[in-house]
């Protein structure tokens, strides 16, 4: 493999950045004659496909060009002055962290504009809905590219307005108040967030997260980096979620389409645990070692409370909720995500990192799999699905039970799926902490981590067992709907996701051999 040029690299990083917002804008434009098909309609989602695909197509070109040999160093830099009286510049680039978030938003963005084509969630036109797609895949695209703070920041912002309209206008039964509150628990943590970032840049002197990072808090005093690693830190993990500023996340997954559900999951979620390990841990790393051990102790309360949560849902009369659960089962796997950053040593931010895209292709495909299946029975009601004996869904259509039962046994962690590898070295990262840090406490933590994988196997099984075991004859007697088996469109988007899960869970090696260099480069001073 011969990397590109880094003029080349620059250019698709900007294309890839770009190329969303210049689509979100066209698809508001009157179709041209020659390409409106039967419709208009159909003409706005085939654009959105084609975008999708662009852009995905261009990240795939800039992973496969990029310095393979080099993980560590910023590559397909672009710094262009922007606001030259605060300082604040228009760089982007990426690394071994960056890379493979941008490749699994530009994947999971196209497979949502590909399930949409051939199943549109009910709602407004689809010319609003494509163009909030694309643009909230600009927003997410920005936000793993740009080296500053204050694009960081508003990158960060962007993706809040589309993904509250999704939500508010093509979601389901409380989408209303669902989209209020992931609006305001979120803009509440980015105004202390902003707040964190201006502490940091002008103290230090520089917006610029390549200058900080090598500075590692230098010329920052023990007070400025506590006070911007607190606020910072608040912003970020309401976005993670962290338990307890978690909340806001049932209920936006719950009344969202489909699509949203998968990108919010699957992309949204890992932006603020990307800023942790990006800005945070090497930007002001006395700052990030005071409050380690409060954000481990937090991530791992999420872990057991997030997987408790999914027990009470699960069982049976409880009238939980199948993408509820889920959504829970989320705050419990970024707690992992959490504990490998909390622990500050080269394994457990691995981890984490690791950790972060196996649940965005997890979760992202467990919520594919439960609005396939509320389409079919008109509902996600545990209980209904279930029926008394069981939803016999191996049985009534056994490729989506047996899809269902995959992205259950990866998401509970089984060895040689992705789920596995990100939390065996966050609760490695914990078992060694980095110097300075209680190793009493991190133990404590580790056999907490240790525990909620239990859980998280019990309620994932008994999922598995209510929904996708029983007899189809009492199924069918109990008055059960009929389930159309997997359709060809499914196939197209979901298979990605099962063969990226196994290829993740068999071949570590691949994404820990990008990742390691930079993280090892943003953690200078770690032995481990």
């Amino acid at each position: 493999m011969i990397p590109l040029d880094d003029t080349a690299l620059r250019g698709l990083l900007i294309a890839v950045v770009v190329l969303p917002l210049l689509g979100a804008l066209a698809a508001l434009l009157p179709a041209p004659p020659g390409l409106r098909g039967r419709g208009p309609d159909q003409a706005v989602l085939r654009h959105g496909v084609t975008v999708t695909g662009a852009v995905l197509v261009l990240t795939v070109l800039l992973a496969v060009g990029f310095d393979h040999d080099r993980p560590g160093t910023m590559q397909a830099e672009s710094d262009v002055s922007w606001i030259p009286a605060l300082g604040v510049r228009l760089h982007l680039g990426t690394d071994g962290v960056s890379l493979p978030l941008l490749v699994l938003t530009a994947l999971l963005t196209f497979l949502c504009a590909l399930y949409s084509y051939a199943k549109m969630p009910q709602g407004p036109s689809p010319k609003a809905f494509v163009a909030l797609l694309l643009l909230l895949e600009c927003g997410t695209l920005a936000t793993f590219a740009v080296l500053d703070l204050m694009l960081f920041f508003l990158a960060f912002e962007t993706v809040l307005v589309p993904m509250y309209f999704l939500i508010a206008r093509w979601g389901g039964e409380g989408r209303g108040p669902a989209a209020w509150k992931f609006v305001l628990y979120t803009l509440l943590g980015s105004v202390v967030m902003l707040l964190g970032l201006l502490v940091l840049g002008l103290n230090a002197g520089t917006f610029d997260m390549v200058r900080l990072a090598e500075a590692h808090g230098s010329g920052l005093g023990h007070t400025t980096q506590v006070i911007a690693a607190l606020a910072i830190g608040l912003g970020l993990a309401v976005k993670a979620p962290m338990w307890p500023l978690h909340s806001w996340l049932p209920d936006a997954h719950t009344a969202a389409p489909t699509v949203g559900s998968v990108l919010l999951a699957g992309v949204l979620l890992k932006m603020g645990t990307y800023g942790f390990v990006r800005i945070v841990l090497p930007g002001v790393p006395d700052g990030a070692h005071t409050f380690a051990p409060y954000l481990a102790a937090f991530a791992v309360a999420g872990i057991i409370y997030g997987s408790l949560a999914c027990l009470a849902l699960a069982r049976k009369g409880a009238k939980g909720d199948l993408k509820r659960l889920i959504a829970y089962s989320s705050v419990g796997h970024m707690g992992f995500v959490l504990l490998g950053i909390a622990t500050l040593t080269h394994t457990g931010v691995n981890g984490a990192l690791y950790a972060n895209l196996a649940h965005g292709l997890v979760t992202g495909l467990l919520f594919f799999l439960v609005g396939a299946l509320k389409d079919r029975t008109g509902t996600s009601d545990l209980d209904t699905l279930a029926g008394i004996t069981g939803g016999a869904l191996y049985g009534r259509a056994p490729r989506l039970g047996g899809l269902l039962a995959f992205g259950a046994v990866a998401s509970l962690g089984l060895p040689g799926l992705a789920g596995f590898w990100g939390e065996l070295l966050a609760l490695l990262g914990a078992y060694h902490p980095a110097a300075g840090l209680s190793r009493p406490a991190f133990l404590v933590f580790l056999a907490l981590g240790a525990l909620g994988t239990l859980l998280t196997a019990a309620y994932l099984l008994l999922v598995v067992r209510r929904v996708c075991m029983g007899d189809p004859a009492e199924a069918r007697a109990e008055g059960l709907a009929t389930v159309p088996d997997v359709r060809g469109y499914e196939y197209a988007a979901w298979t990605p996701l099962v063969v990226l899960t196994v290829v993740a869970g068999l071949w570590p090696g691949a994404l820990l051999g990008l990742m390691d260099p930079a993280v090892q480069s943003l953690l200078p001073g770690v032995t481990r």
